[in-house]
């Protein structure tokens, strides 16, 4: 799919990579909707985005992703707006670091809701309409940490792993159909995530500082993997790498360096 002149849906778009790809599209795209719980960063970054790129229309949507009726909230208003979107970023999404047995129930239920329900329940309402214009592209972020178990991150990784594989069954569905689904898998990068993911009176932020890519490098590999509608992209060189050892490696190799990590 070529991305200029595209209508592009961006959840969790005020902060991080969702930003990111926002500004990247804003000189691309004829229209762009921003998704995401907090309306003041949204609206200041719609401001900067229609300041440097006059012509590109943006919308803001204040949702939480967690809440069923607010997709829904979210569909039925962009088929009042006519806004057709042909172009969906399911960019948002929650963590949490710490011991199964000690998190929060309601926190798991978001979790699951944000990174597995709401990617499915966006492209299940939008796809048919891209379907009948024989036009259209999905990304999903979702992240390396769902090619391997991580301890005590057990519910994310578990939830990206999710994503990956639904991902991948929905493009083989798409083939042939003009649209794509991609799926962009990155590594560790600095936003606002472990903040969020950490309980309180933690910071263990483990990742050598190598691994990490910055969120430009990342919105721009997940574009030009929509563009070149490529199945999977890990951005980084290192990050390549070690996913590549990762994938190849045996599950009970893998279940003792998770096992090693934790007692750390």
């Amino acid at each position: 799919m070529k991305i200029e002149g595209c209508c592009a849906l961006i959840t969790g778009a005020s902060a991080g990579i969702g930003r990111e790809f926002a500004r990247q599209l804003a000189g691309r795209a004829r229209s762009i909707v921003l998704v995401a719980r907090r309306r003041e960063r949204l609206e200041e970054l719609r401001d900067e985005l229609t300041r440097c790129n006059p012509n590109v229309s943006v919308h803001v949507r204040v949702a939480d992703l967690a809440d069923k009726v607010q997709i829904n909230a979210l569909v039925e208003w962009l088929a009042r707006e006519k806004i057709e979107i042909d172009f969906l970023i399911n960019n948002a999404g929650l963590g949490d670091l710490g011991p199964f047995a000690a998190s929060d129930p309601e926190k798991i239920e978001q979790i699951i809701r944000v990174n597995m329900l709401a990617p499915a329940l966006l492209a299940r309402r939008l796809l048919p309409a891209m379907l009948a214009k024989n036009r259209g592209a999905i990304l999903n972020v979702s992240s390396s940490a769902g090619f391997l178990p991580i301890a005590e991150f057990s519910v994310y990784a578990a939830s990206k792993a999710c994503l990956t594989s639904f991902s991948e069954g929905l493009r083989t569905e798409l083939r042939g159909t003009g649209v794509t689904v991609s799926t962009l898998c990155p590594g560790p990068v600095h936003t606002e995530f472990n903040q969020v993911a950490e309980r309180p009176g933690q910071s263990r932020d483990r990742s050598a500082g190598f691994v990490y890519v910055s969120v430009e490098n990342v919105a721009r590999a997940g574009l030009a993997a929509v563009e070149q509608d490529r199945p999977l992209v890990i951005p980084g060189f290192v990050m390549k790498i070690v996913m590549f050892l990762v994938r190849i490696t045996p599950l009970a190799i893998l279940r003792f360096a998770s096992r090693f990590s934790a007692k750390r």
